[in-house]
């Protein structure tokens, strides 16, 4: 099976490409661009799925990710770099994964500002380091292998969230 990369922005202007993916000066002029992409994640989280149900969040970081396959695709062709780091809209559109469920179970129990921290802190270990073949999947062609990485890193930070929780509830 190829991967290929919905070709629906080729049209449009370097600029507008390449800023929405760098999400303008976060990726650009700032330095670390992928902890800032992942605190305006952690921001765009709190304000619009704070009291969303997983399945709403799944949903829609599921289609703003196929979105960002095609934007971090065309900017890193454009830019002529596989994944620069400049590139953060995957950051950006992952984190809310990282929170599924937090208003339940063991998470439940801790304070907002707590699981915001730990699973921020989470995300961004997971993604600067890539364990468990998640950076195999960096491989993937253009734009599919800039969002898939973040997208299981975010994965694996909620489960490792959820874990944390659960064992300090117990102890």
């Amino acid at each position: 099976m190829r991967l290929s990369e919905p070709q629906w922005l080729r049209r449009l202007p370097k600029k507008w490409v390449v800023g929405v993916a760098t999400l303008g000066p976060l990726g650009t002029r700032l330095p670390a661009p992928g902890t800032w992409g992942s605190l305006a994640g952690l921001l765009y989280t709190l304000l619009v799925f704070r009291s969303a149900r997983w399945e709403v969040t799944v949903v829609w970081t599921v289609i703003l990710s196929y979105i960002a396959v095609a934007f971090t695709g065309e900017a890193g062709r454009r830019l002529g770099k596989e994944d620069p780091g400049e590139i953060v809209l995957d950051e950006f559109i992952v984190i809310p994964l990282v929170f599924l469920g937090w208003r339940a179970g063991y998470l439940a129990g801790f304070a907002e500002w707590k699981v915001a921290i730990a699973g921020f802190a989470l995300f961004r270990l997971f993604d600067i380091l890539k364990p468990f073949g998640i950076a195999k999947l960096q491989r993937w062609p253009g734009g599919w292998g800039v969002v898939a990485d973040d997208f299981v890193a975010a994965l694996a930070a909620c489960v490792t969230l959820h874990i944390g929780a659960w064992l300090l509830a117990i102890m």
